[in-house]
């Protein structure tokens, strides 16, 4: 399992969320708490929006993220209103075309878990793909795939929308090809404006996912308070400190949408037919 993090709200230096926190992602690169794997040493990535691009930047690197020297500078010198980054336990082969969040033009994508027999469904789901789309996908991996299908699946008008119809694709070719290892995952999806991150699990709660509480709570924080504004919101796969109350849990199978500080959370419309088999 990876490890994410997105943040949107009053711009931000990267730093003050992937270096500063007493759990911050790079110390997770190293000792992940709420995860398969307590080390994700097969890459990291870093993807930003700023006021003097229509298109976010990306910064990918093969080495594990505390190995890597650029990135604390670079983090301690971009601030950026939304931004994700990741850090990678890979399912497949390490490359910086596999490294997250993807990118396609202006909007960024990144994904923890796996799905379940994904050699048996890979040619299935990636037929489904729309051609234009297919013909810029890089990589190898289960999340490039879903975030294609997100693009076919009417992405930019309804975004939302389209993970869950990439979840009930991917589950019809599971059952299709009676695939029993499942499908689990959490997903951050954004177009430099708003941000959505959804967690499911096709047999069970899928991987941790949180986001920020109240104001109140956070003010409460040690790391993270003395530089988050109130206007933001942080989506996290597992908390930066070790405080309860500073985290909300995002249910299994729901949907948030966030910009800033305000939060929607609704259950993901994926159906009783996407439950594996």
């Amino acid at each position: 399992m990876c490890r994410w993090i997105a943040y949107t709200g009053p711009e931000l230096r990267l730093a003050e969320l992937l270096v500063k926190p007493a759990h911050s992602l790079l110390l997770q690169s190293r000792h992940a708490e709420e995860s398969t794997f307590a080390i994700n040493a097969d890459g990291f990535g870093v993807g930003w929006y700023t006021a003097r691009s229509e298109n976010p930047g990306v910064y990918h690197e093969t080495r594990p993220a505390w190995n890597d020297e650029n990135l604390k500078s670079i983090a301690a010198h971009l601030a950026s209103p939304l931004f994700m980054a990741h850090i990678r336990a890979a399912t497949s082969a390490v490359s910086r075309t596999n490294c997250h969040p993807f990118r396609a033009g202006r909007w960024l994508f990144q994904h923890n878990g796996s799905i379940g027999g994904f050699d048996r469904v890979r040619k299935d789901l990636d037929r489904s793909i729309d051609p234009s789309v297919y013909a810029a996908k890089q990589g190898s991996t289960d999340s490039e795939t879903m975030f294609g299908i997100c693009q076919s699946e009417g992405m930019h008008e309804d975004p939302a929308g389209s993970i869950e119809r990439m979840i009930m694709r991917v589950e019809a070719s599971r059952r299709h090809h009676g695939v029993a290892a499942p499908f689990n995952m959490t997903v951050a999806l954004s177009d430099g404006d708003t941000l959505w991150a959804a967690r499911y699990g096709s047999d069970g709660d899928g991987p941790s996912l949180y986001h920020t509480a109240s104001r109140a709570a956070l003010d409460r924080a040690s790391a993270v308070a003395g530089a988050i504004e109130s206007q933001a919101t942080i989506v996290v796969s597992e908390p930066l400190d070790d405080c309860d109350e500073h985290w909300r849990v995002i249910p299994p199978r729901h949907v948030l949408r966030a910009r800033g500080d305000e939060v929607e959370i609704r259950p993901l419309a994926v159906g009783s037919g996407s439950t594996a088999r």
